[in-house]
């Protein structure tokens, strides 16, 4: 499909920034006002699940509910089971202003007498002070931190052929590009950063990082069959000849996670929207970041270094 077209990656590369960049800062701009969500788990807070039947509009919920609990900070979400009986409306407290057990109970009382006929009732009640809360999201943090040394060490180990630390470091550019599009996507979309994000974030690590391997084994094969190629012309031969695989794999992949994202929207699963919609984003940047980011990015290190050597020597 791609034998006769020849590729510039750096070209692509400068073009891809400018959209990484455009995304970023606009997930960046939204989350200083407000528009990014954070799960108790990571904030501190409360949260309520009351499970009704029939048709109970969300928007007569969330009166009653501001009426008991007035300035307190809290969302409502709206979960929706298969069958279409299973039917429940979440409501998240902020840590800043946690529930006490006597305003819970106000509240349960107040929403099982007035919407009797829809048999409201409390299906579920935790809550997490906000210091368990910091300490959870700091061990997270320090997971993917981890995870990220983890990925220099193991790409540098087996590429060094090629500089392997060199390559470990703009394949880890690459990475964190891929991070930081998922946590815009949040944002953008309004998804609340919860457990499901940091799975979206560890699986994305994965993927990103092995399709930027088998770019970087194309490379150093196609450098022991034509020794004579400079750099550039590997990386862009290179890329030319794993496009294919990389696209085809992630578009696969692709497809099974639009499959959670229609089932979500359909049943209300908000749980399968803050997994799925992250994920698919963080797949599309993962594909396009092995390709034409990380390559790249360490085509134009590796010239830098070279043009600093013969300038030494002059």
């Amino acid at each position: 499909m791609f034998s006769n077209i020849n590729i510039n990656s750096k070209k692509v590369m400068k073009i891809l920034i400018i959209v990484y960049a455009a995304i970023i800062l606009t997930g960046i701009m939204l989350s200083i006002f407000g528009s990014l969500r954070l799960d108790i788990n990571f904030r501190g807070g409360a949260r309520l699940a009351y499970s009704y039947e029939g048709d109970l509009k969300q928007s007569d919920f969330e009166k009653t509910v501001k009426s008991k609990l007035g300035k307190t900070d809290f969302s409502i979400s709206q979960n929706e089971g298969f069958n279409g009986g299973s039917k429940t409306y979440v409501i998240s407290i902020s840590g800043k202003k946690t529930l006490n057990a006597e305003t819970q109970e106000q509240l349960t009382n107040e929403l099982k007498t007035k919407y009797e006929k829809y048999k409201v009732d409390l299906a579920e009640s935790n809550s997490v002070s906000p210091s368990v809360a910091g300490t959870f999201l700091l061990k997270s943090l320090v997971a993917v931190i981890i995870t990220a040394l983890l990925v220099v060490v193991y790409v540098g180990l087996r590429f060094k052929r090629i500089g392997g630390v060199s390559a470990a470091l703009t394949a880890l550019c690459a990475l964190v590009l891929d991070l930081l599009v998922t946590f815009s996507v949040c944002a953008i979309f309004r998804l609340q950063i919860d457990s499901n994000y940091m799975a979206v974030v560890l699986t994305i690590l994965g993927y990103s990082l092995n399709d930027t391997i088998v770019v970087y084994d194309r490379v150093r094969e196609t450098n022991k069959y034509y020794p004579q190629l400079t750099i550039e012309e590997n990386m862009n031969r290179s890329i030319k000849g794993v496009m294919i695989r990389n696209i085809v794999t992630s578009v696969t992949t692709i497809i099974a996670v639009l499959t959670i994202i229609v089932v979500a929207e359909i049943y209300g699963l908000t749980s399968l929207r803050t997994f799925g919609i992250p994920m698919a984003f963080g797949l599309i940047s993962g594909c396009f970041s092995s390709l034409f980011i990380a390559g790249p990015l360490w085509v134009c290190w590796k010239q830098h270094v070279a043009k600093t050597k013969t300038k030494k020597k002059a």
